[in-house]
């Protein structure tokens, strides 16, 4: 979403993966409409009872939900370039001598329970010593720091709002990934999180108010990633339950501030954005929901960001659901090429990109 979602490498090799990509059609048919703890608990329905895998097999899972450039670890801690596989576990008395299996959520404060131990959306790979200066740590922004890593990973005392104590801050480029595993933690695990020990930044499952104030900042000023898009689609093959705020980022206004911005027109004006199915081979079907009267432009690029298609320009359109149907054709009628492609919505307010493969006609 926004400008980091039009960053896209495509490689060959990566193409078999790709045409299975995707939000399935109807998956989030059950949130529609809903806002508050009505869609928190939707979504937490949705993404329930996940298909639970082994500790061990976290290792495997980092060279589909964390592969860098094919091989690489994909450390959001560390600037160091480790080789999947070959680096992995052990001690390290500094940076730079392996990576392990990070709990960005820490394991302490669910005192270590399945599934949430392995549940691969909040665990990601790190530097195996910047993870212990990490330690159980709450997020927060650091003001004077006792360490910093290489890639500028602080620890400190916060200075946050709300909360005082020590903290670890991660690089503004990550901030909103951790935001949204946050998101996930906080919506999969709600109601399942009785002897939970919490910390200061949770009460069991739930986020407290300045946790949430905070990770909705993060979540604003670092969209939605590539890199995220496709560990959603990567974890998606292997527990079979998807993060619903990489999906529609606009999920984490509607659970955590539903009332702001969306009555004066100064919040988002779409509460549903999605393409069905997906992938496609004949006919996507587009629909959107507004939640305020809007002028609505609805675009179709190519990888390489070319317009394609133009299925609504800057039409006044009030408030309610609308599907368009994209059969795979350009402004000029002919039959696109099989491929990636973006469907991209504009509103005064809002501004959506979702990916969509296109297979055969």
């Amino acid at each position: 979403m926004r400008d980091k979602r039009y960053i896209l490498i495509t490689t060959l090799f990566l193409l078999p993966f790709l045409l299975n990509a995707g939000i399935p059609a109807g998956y989030y048919n059950s949130a529609e409409g809903l806002s508050g703890e009505s869609l928190q608990w939707a979504l937490h329905n949705i993404i329930d009872n996940h298909t639970v895998k082994s500790y061990d097999y976290i290792w495997t899972a980092f060279f589909t939900t964390d592969d860098r450039y094919g091989d690489k670890v994909w450390d959001m801690y560390s600037n160091y370039s480790y080789t999947l596989g070959d680096d992995q576990g052990g001690s390290a008395s500094g940076e730079g001598q392996g990576y392990n299996r990070e709990h960005s959520w820490p394991k302490s404060w669910f005192n270590d329970k399945s599934p949430m131990n392995t549940d691969l959306f909040h665990i990601v790979p790190s530097d195996i010593y910047v993870n212990n200066r990490r330690s159980n740590y709450p997020y927060a922004e650091v003001g004077s720091t006792t360490w910093v890593s290489q890639n500028g990973s602080r620890v400190g005392y916060s200075i946050t709002s709300g909360y005082s104590g020590m903290a670890f801050e991660p690089i503004d480029m990550y901030k909103g990934d951790f935001a949204r595993n946050y998101f996930y933690m906080a919506t999969r695990y709600k109601g399942e999180d009785s002897g939970w020990t919490g910390s200061a930044m949770t009460d069991g499952a739930d986020l407290e108010p300045w946790a949430v104030d905070m990770l909705m900042e993060w979540h604003d000023n670092d969209p939605v990633s590539d890199k995220e898009l496709d560990r959603n689609d990567a974890v998606y093959a292997i527990q079979n339950n998807r993060n619903p705020f990489i999906d529609h980022p606009e999920y984490v206004q509607y659970v955590y501030d539903p009332q702001s911005g969306i009555n004066n027109g100064t919040g988002p004006s779409v509460a549903l954005f999605q393409v069905s199915p997906n992938p496609f081979s004949t006919t996507a079907v587009v629909s959107y929901n507004l939640v305020i009267d809007e002028s609505v432009s609805l675009h179709i690029y190519d990888v390489s960001g070319r317009l394609i298609s133009t299925l609504q320009e800057n039409i006044s359109t009030s408030a309610g659901s609308y599907q368009f149907s994209w059969t795979g054709t350009d402004q000029n009628g002919s039959t696109v090429l099989p491929g990636i492609y973006f469907v991209v919505l504009n509103t005064s307010t809002d501004h959506s990109t979702l990916r969509m493969v296109c297979v055969t006609h």
